[in-house]
């Protein structure tokens, strides 16, 4: 008996035997097919054709982003490792609770909670938590949102406590 050349199926080739035994050619449309990763079986042993594929870009590892450590040492209770996020969430949370009464105050807590969290990005080295991205983008972003919720809560209607007259021509324009 003469062995299966590679890349060449013959009759007497155990790689051939399940779909003979499942049917043939029917048993490739319900996905006993060769080739490319399919579940195949064969003597009742289910097992995947595994194909080798090179890495171009291996990923050998995900960094912190700068300043992502702990603030104090891994003895210390995991409040006060992470001291400067709780200190941002901390004021978030509570301008969210004070808008359930005042909406004006609460929302200013919460746009002075995210601008408090641009000096401790800066100057702290190790903020925990704090730090999601590079410095210089957590920076941007924490100025950006907690100044367009200062700016956007002091506009805001009835009795606004700064007229901008561009933004105002900018929302009477876009809202009506």
């Amino acid at each position: 008996m003469a062995l299966a050349q590679p890349g060449r199926r013959r009759p007497d080739d155990p790689r051939d035997a399940a779909p003979e035994r499942r049917g043939g050619r029917r048993a490739r449309g319900r996905g006993l097919r060769r080739g490319s990763g399919v579940l195949m079986v064969a003597n009742g042993t289910a097992w995947r054709r595994r194909r080798r594929i090179a890495d171009k870009y291996p990923t050998r590892g995900t960094a912190r982003p700068e300043g992502g450590r702990r603030s104090a040492g891994g003895d210390a209770p995991a409040a006060l490792r992470q001291w400067p996020f709780l200190l941002v969430l901390g004021t978030v949370l509570a301008g969210l609770l004070i808008a359930l009464a005042d909406f004006r105050i609460g929302l200013l807590v919460v746009g002075i909670g995210l601008l408090g969290g641009v000096p401790l990005r800066v100057w702290v080295p190790d903020v925990g938590m704090l730090a999601v991205r590079s410095r210089f983008t957590d920076v941007v972003t924490y100025t950006v949102l907690g100044s367009a919720i200062v700016l956007l809560t002091l506009m805001a209607e009835p009795d606004p406590w700064l007229e901008v007259p561009f933004l105002s021509d900018v929302l009477r324009f876009s809202a009506g």
